[in-house]
């Protein structure tokens, strides 16, 4: 089965809305230091470039991972940390958590419950896209980039079986 790359987003609206949610984050946190968690492997392109727009100090990068997909197109309905970060970076701090896509919440959830258990100052979500039609446990997304139809999102960092990761727009896959 081979599969179409039809354009979504284009890199153009990528940096607007990127430069857009930076602003939010400088306004919300200026004087807070603030430690971002990163979720691997999808929002590591989102989150250079969003660190790279904010104006604040940062107190701390972080990243975690987890794993709901493997090489299908369809979660596993479960998801799985297999990295995280030290308590130490996370307890009695202002956390955001950085998702390349909030699809059906189950990863996300995961990964929030996960920091909540460090004790952090305060939690929030960036989420560079969300897709709320697949949306299976609710997740408040505080800083949100574009909302999407029930695509099979690649291109910018988010992947299908690791590739598409070095596109710089967004795409979705048809299949023929």
């Amino acid at each position: 089965m081979s599969k179409n790359l039809v354009h979504l987003i284009s890199q153009t609206e990528i940096v607007s809305t990127t430069k857009r949610l930076a602003l939010k984050i400088d306004r919300d946190y200026q004087d807070r230091p603030l430690v971002l968690v990163g979720i691997l492997k999808g929002s590591f392109v989102f989150l250079a470039d969003l660190v790279r727009k904010l104006n604040i100090p940062l107190e701390n990068i972080e990243f975690m991972r987890l794993s709901s997909y493997g090489s299908s197109m369809m979660s596993s309905g479960r998801a799985k940390i297999t990295m995280s970060p030290p308590a130490e970076a996370i307890a009695g701090k202002d956390i955001i958590l950085v998702e390349d896509i909030v699809d059906t919440g189950i990863t996300t959830d995961t990964a929030i419950q996960y920091i909540q258990n460090f004790q952090p100052a305060s939690v929030r979500l960036c989420a560079l896209l969300d897709k709320p039609s697949r949306r299976q446990v609710p997740v408040q997304i505080d800083y949100l980039g574009f909302t999407v139809e029930d695509l099979f999102i690649v291109g910018y960092g988010i992947d299908f079986d690791q590739k598409y990761r070095q596109l710089p727009d967004i795409y979705y896959l048809e299949e023929e």
